[in-house]
């Protein structure tokens, strides 16, 4: 039966060899890779997960508020599963990184994977590099001179100066390198500004077009958050003047609404939403038929974690965008490696010579490793009915939970 039995959450921390200095977050010392899993289990024991970023243990009482949304539901009920989702972000909670883990089920359950669900081909995947930090000319150089004997053939970078002429000379020196033989894309990280730590470089209009047109001199192929995710107005003018590219997309909350105006404001060139915070697998691929509708490109963002980037794998297998557009693929050694980042898993996401094979693991395409989960994983959330039961007389009084069981058998608990 797919009625949903359990949930389980999990605060993860997968030690880091190395202090990791996020661009989009700066000055912020990350020491290990730091997420939350969902684990959601159906009467007849089949498990679906999925992981959330976290910064610290700010997701303590999610577990109480989605339980009673969730147990009993049928986890095949996708209307109704995004529905309930949608009624939690009512209450100022987020979730909708929970919902691949619903596919996954329905993956098992059909025994198949998630892109052919939804009609996807079994082909390979190219990637491109994608760093992470701020560094210096030489160690961009170096770095990406490293990621082309690796097999990559593009490679992102960051750029964050309060000055945009050492932007500049630091994209044109990287290009001088290495722009022969790879393609650049460069992230300015505006989208979402952060200041918890360090201040960080505030672009407008006239910034953003003047680095534009200096991207288009030196050849880089996308310009990425070059301006706040919220100035519509703006990205829009920016996408028509610009000769390159303008992407962006990826941490929408609001999703496929949100993302709908922007695709028909042309806001981006190339939309690349994720869809651990975009509204989930199902909205992302539904934005994902809309850029095609508008003659615009599609590509997942994935710098989350392991289990993130299956879950834009298998959106980007599924989209019918693969082969338009390469995949992010999230590497910044010697602190953000591929162990690092697939640490739960017991096969990580390697890749071969820049491009990656389709998992062929039903579900989500991987296996949680439940040694690494003991090992990094604390569990500070589990709920099955019968706890359900008593944790409802025990916040609602005897009375009052007797009548919410009613009503839940009366009207059914799958009735929207």
């Amino acid at each position: 039966m797919s009625i949903i039995s359990e949930i389980e959450l999990y605060h993860v921390r997968i030690p880091l060899k190395k202090t990791f200095y996020p661009s989009w977050i700066p000055g912020f010392p990350a020491t290990d890779n730091r997420f939350d899993l969902i684990r959601i289990v159906t009467k007849s024991g089949v498990e679906g997960y999925s992981a959330g970023p976290a910064i610290s243990n700010e997701r303590q009482g999610l577990g109480e508020l989605i339980a009673p949304y969730l147990i009993g539901v049928d986890a095949l009920d996708m209307d109704l599963v995004l529905q309930r989702l949608r009624e939690v972000s009512y209450l100022g909670v987020r979730a909708n990184w929970i919902e691949p883990a619903f596919w996954d089920i329905r993956g098992k359950i059909e025994d198949k994977p998630v892109y052919e669900l939804f009609g996807g081909r079994t082909q390979p995947v190219e990637l491109y590099a994608s760093t992470g930090e701020i560094k210096s000319t030489e160690k961009c150089i170096q770095e990406a001179e490293k990621r082309y004997e690796e097999g990559f053939r593009t490679i992102k970078l960051r750029v964050h100066d309060f000055d945009p002429e050492e932007d500049v000379r630091q994209v044109e020196a990287v290009a001088k390198a290495v722009g022969d033989k790879m393609k650049i894309g460069v992230d300015a990280n505006q989208a979402w500004r952060v200041t918890i730590v360090n201040d960080a470089p505030l672009w407008d209009l006239d910034r953003a077009m003047y680095f534009a047109d200096a991207c288009h001199d030196l050849g880089v192929s996308w310009l990425e958050e070059p301006l706040p995710m919220d100035d519509f107005d703006g990205l829009s003018k920016l996408t028509d003047y610009s000769r390159v590219p303008i992407s962006g997309g990826e941490i929408h909350t609001n999703g496929f609404p949100e993302l709908k105006m922007m695709v028909e404001r042309k806001c981006y060139d190339i939309f690349q939403p994720d869809s651990i915070m975009t509204g989930g697998i199902k909205q992302t691929l539904d934005l994902a038929d809309c850029c095609r509708e508008n003659g615009l490109a599609f590509t997942p963002h994935t710098w989350t974690n392991g289990i993130g980037f299956a879950v834009n794998l298998q959106v980007m297998l599924a989209s019918g965008f693969n082969g338009v557009k390469p995949l992010e693929y999230p590497l910044d050694p010697p602190s953000w490696t591929i162990e690092k980042r697939d640490g739960l898993l017991r096969k990580p996401f390697t890749h071969d010579n820049g491009f990656i094979r389709p998992p062929v693991l039903p579900g989500l395409g991987f296996d949680i490793d439940q040694c690494q989960l003991e090992k990094y994983g604390k569990r500070f959330f589990h709920m099955n009915r019968r706890k359900l039961i008593f944790h409802t007389i025990k916040d609602k009084g005897l009375v009052n939970a007797f009548k919410l069981q009613y009503n839940r058998r009366k009207y059914g608990v799958n009735k929207k």
